[in-house]
């Protein structure tokens, strides 16, 4: 890659990593996974950046590239022998003064997230993130009257999950 384009990149990738990082909360269940996942969004937006033609945002690539990559090895990994989760069965002394009422919240709605399709997932995601249904939609690659329609009915199923 040329180094004024991989200089681009990097300036990018650190301005942006946050992305990379929800993403893969979204998809891993410990810190190991989430940081072989980094690597691996990391290296295929390398791959893929030269490509980047800039038609739309970079923000708005890295989300399809990213979840893209997520969604494959999620797929893979599920073909894999299922393991325990070591923080779900780590002892935990709760403090007295500590309120975890909102880590708890997040904990279950995470669970309820991870229980979606791969396409809900994304979805639910890119409107945590507070995009607007025109950038969901081409970030997935669906109509933007499809992304509205999609997330009314997870929506549902979220609250379904959650009993709410």
């Amino acid at each position: 890659m040329d180094p004024q384009l991989e200089k681009q990149f990097v300036t990018q990738l650190e301005a942006n990593q946050n992305i990379v990082h929800k993403i893969c909360r979204l998809y891993t269940h410990d810190q190991e996974s989430h940081n072989d996942l980094f690597q691996e969004i990391t290296i295929q937006l390398f791959k893929a950046y030269p490509k980047f033609r800039g038609d739309s945002k970079f923000t708005t690539w890295m989300y399809r590239v990213a979840l893209n990559t997520a969604i494959t090895l999620y797929r893979k990994s599920k073909r894999s022998i299922k393991t325990q989760d070591y923080e779900s069965v780590m002892f935990k002394i709760a403090s007295t003064e500590y309120d975890n009422t909102v880590e708890e919240q997040l904990k279950l709605m995470y669970k309820a997230i991870r229980q979606l399709n791969d396409i809900d997932k994304a979805l639910v995601f890119l409107y945590l993130e507070d995009k607007p249904y025109s950038e969901i939609s081409e970030t997935l690659g669906i109509t933007e009257v499809n992304a509205r329609v999609k997330m009314n009915r997870v929506k549902g199923k979220l609250k379904d999950l959650l009993n709410v």
